[in-house]
């Protein structure tokens, strides 16, 4: 039951834009104490078909610009490989750790990082 709570609120929160990927994955290793590596492929797992569905209805809306993925589908799919052939030879402890920096560093860029503005130069 309380994975099933976890699964239903990451969904609430990634479906108001909060990175649910990551909250996933803060959830399974360090509530639900599940390894590094299997906690990459059951995100993994979420992840696939949650952003199949988001890139159809882009799509749809006309949100995609079709050079861009063109470019960056391929290139994503590339550096996902490499970096989880680099994460598989990683020891689980360090994964972890440079996990755990990566995502203060994207909070504190989040935190003080300058923000865009819209047309009318107010700050978003």
């Amino acid at each position: 039951m309380k994975a099933f709570l976890a699964a239903a609120a990451v969904g609430v929160l990634s479906g108001m834009g909060v990175g649910g990927g990551t909250l996933l994955m803060i959830y399974l290793t360090v509530f639900a104490k599940t390894s590094q590596p299997e906690a990459q492929g059951i995100n993994l797992v979420y992840f696939l078909p949650t952003s199949a569905a988001s890139l159809v209805l882009h799509i749809k809306n006309r949100l995609v610009d079709a050079r861009a993925f063109a470019f960056a589908a391929p290139a994503g799919m590339l550096a996902a490989a490499a970096a989880g052939f680099a994460a598989n030879s990683m020891d689980p402890e360090v994964l972890r750790t440079v996990f755990g920096a990566v995502l203060v560093c994207a909070g504190l860029w989040q935190i003080f990082g300058k923000r865009p503005c819209n047309s009318e130069g107010k700050k978003i």
